[in-house]
């Protein structure tokens, strides 16, 4: 064989792997909007829809009749397809029900609703009526806000808690404003605020608080590692949310800008009024988080991360700013705030315990119902 063709050989070959290397970037389901299609259906699970008395809809999908039932409460930004990653394993062992909280995935879109207590009372109707059997109940994130109060105000219907890593107390007027969630919702706000800027996705390329982590040595690592490369794809093509082939979905550049897509957009179902609510803090209107908490008596397992690797053993950064949806204290009051629960704290995980910890979020789902087969 000559020297030149072994040289177009490896030429081939280098092309070839760099092919389906970007293939495989470009069709990933950043979203995991292609579930029902791909497993859902395929393991007995159908989409529908359930319709309150007063006219609005909230879009669910359940499982197969394998064992109890199992409400989950997806967190914000996202839809019940969050949980593909569980959904096919917790499915042999429960009675699945996913929902899409209103103003996310296809469930309504009414400002009206978007505050915790129309969310926990719909949800209630939701499992008298859908479900009707005592259930399992777990949230991630604003949806742990959300289960929490379902637990505390209908305790006949929840057989067992899980909560996981839910932003308790660092919601709240006072400790709010100085949380990278907050920052979000306040750059929601000011999006919404300004009828010149006509998309999201690209004005939280040039206003988040995430800037922050990439440009510590002041330097814009910001701008050419995510912002201009980001940028220019949305330019090429707006109707479609970027995708930057060249960073594979394990490193999570693609899944973080993807996370921007929302209805005003067009580019997703997310409604950014909905993070508005936690702007103004509407969204807690008539709840109080520890009244609720201590009104909690099924069994319960708390979820709680381990602090960010930049700022261990802390969860603040040097601005003071927490990154996480609790600290410590916030997670040990939790605790104590609920007679029956056990905390597990130290997920490596950023804040998706369900999507990142697969296995271990499982197996606190078993343990969960270990619990409430040990009360009775």
């Amino acid at each position: 064989m000559t020297f030149f063709k072994r040289i177009a050989i490896i030429l081939t070959v280098i092309i070839v792997l760099l092919g389906v290397f970007a293939y495989r970037t470009l069709s990933f389901d950043y979203g995991n909007d292609r579930f029902m299609k791909k497993k859902g259906e395929r393991l007995g699970f159908e989409e529908k829809v359930y319709k309150t008395s007063d006219g609005y809809e909230i879009s669910y999908i359940e499982g197969p009749d394998n064992g109890e039932p199992l409400l989950l409460i997806h967190g914000q930004m996202v839809s019940k397809e969050d949980y593909a990653n569980v959904l096919p394993e917790l499915s042999k062992y429960f009675h699945i029900y996913a929902v899409d909280c209103y103003g996310h995935g296809k469930s309504s879109k009414v400002p009206a609703k978007y505050n915790i207590t129309s969310i926990r009372d719909d949800l209630i109707s939701f499992m008298h009526q859908v479900i009707r059997k005592k259930s399992f109940l777990t949230g991630h994130s604003s949806g742990a806000l959300i289960s929490a109060a379902i637990a505390a105000k209908d305790k006949e219907q929840v057989k067992g808690l899980l909560l996981e890593d839910g932003p308790f107390f660092s919601t709240e007027p006072g400790r709010a404003k100085k949380t990278f969630s907050y920052l979000e919702f306040k750059m929601i706000h000011d999006f919404l605020s300004r009828n010149m800027e006509k998309n999201y996705t690209a004005y939280y390329l040039d206003h988040t608080y995430m800037k922050e982590f990439f440009n510590k040595d002041g330097k814009d690592h910001w701008s050419a590692l995510v912002k201009d490369p980001f940028t220019k794809r949305m330019k090429n093509n707006a109707a479609r949310m970027p995708i930057v082939w060249y960073y594979p979905p394990e490193i999570g550049l693609n899944g973080l800008v993807f996370m921007t897509r929302n209805m005003q957009d067009g580019t997703g179902d997310y409604d950014l009024r909905f993070g508005n609510a936690f702007y103004d803090f509407s969204w807690f209107k008539d709840f109080n988080q520890k009244e609720a908490l201590r009104q909690i008596t099924c069994p319960t397992i708390i979820l709680h991360v381990a602090p960010p690797k930049e700022t261990a053993p802390s969860y603040y950064d040097y601005n003071d700013i927490l990154l996480s949806a609790m600290d410590e204290k916030d997670a040990d009051e939790v605790h104590a705030l609920i007679k029956n629960s056990v905390l597990k704290s130290g997920y490596p995980s950023s804040h998706d315990i369900h999507a990142d910890l697969p296995k271990q979020f499982i197996e606190a789902m078993t343990e969960m119902r270990l619990m409430n087969k040990q009360k009775i």
